[in-house]
């Protein structure tokens, strides 16, 4: 009996999605490759999505993905397109339109996820999952480094690598750190590079949380008693 050779299975990949606003090609591309610049182990040849849903009508969409190509990335689709003669260039250049869909809510809160303890230095180039529950690193992350968990991520150490909670797609997650001088940080694909994190929380604390689809961040306030009297 010969066996199948091919075998066809689901799986979940993270991409990052760029929200074109702009119908400036060259404005498109520098500001692509200024972004790649600060984080080049990140988006350097990345795969990414392109979202379209902010374009006007009738954009120059042959100028804009020569544009989009000289940055170096590689186009995985297209999404957000609504426009009919946009969507049928997009066809003719070869790309798929794509469909973002809206997030389930699982039944299972974040605070009933399981959890991952990490109690060893993360070094660059490291990449460290935490499929289906929290991650939790009690030392530090060097530049380089990266964290992905579909849950929450606890950092109780110096993080210069990159932090991506909420990687299934859940936005209630957090990022929870008590040393930020990150590269990256991200929950459900919401992220802010080094230079968009405020100056005033680099070096401390800090709790990265969504709210209404924008990243925020809040002081990290951990009280621990001196003293314990039973």
């Amino acid at each position: 009996m010969s066996t199948m050779p091919i075998e066809l299975k689901g799986s979940n990949f993270t991409l990052s999605v760029i929200h074109i606003r702009d119908d400036q090609p060259e404005k498109i591309r520098r500001a692509i490759e200024e972004k790649v610049e600060q984080a080049p182990e990140f988006l350097k040849e990345a795969p990414v999505v392109i979202n379209v849903a902010g374009l006007g009508r009738d954009p120059p969409w042959e100028a804009l993905l020569q544009a989009l190509l000289a940055t170096g990335l590689h186009l995985v689709g297209v999404s957000g397109c609504n426009d009919s003669k946009l969507k049928k260039a997009i066809v003719r250049s070869g790309l798929p339109l794509l469909t973002e869909g809206k997030v389930l809510k699982r039944i299972a809160s974040p605070a009933s996820l399981k959890m991952q303890l990490i109690n060893t230095p993360v070094r660059s180039g490291q990449q460290i999952y935490a499929r289906n529950s929290d991650l939790v690193v009690t030392s530090s992350i060097s530049a380089g480094a990266e964290l992905i968990a579909d849950g929450n991520i606890h950092i109780y150490g110096m993080m210069r690598g990159r932090a991506l909670a909420g990687a299934s797609g859940e936005g209630e997650c957090q990022i929870f750190c008590t040393h930020l001088f990150p590269e990256l940080l991200s929950i459900a694909g919401q992220y802010w590079l080094s230079d968009q994190i405020p100056a005033e929380y680099l070096g401390k604390g800090a709790r990265l949380s969504l709210q209404d689809g924008t990243l925020i961040i809040h002081p990290l306030n951990l009280t621990i008693p001196s003293k314990i009297t039973i």
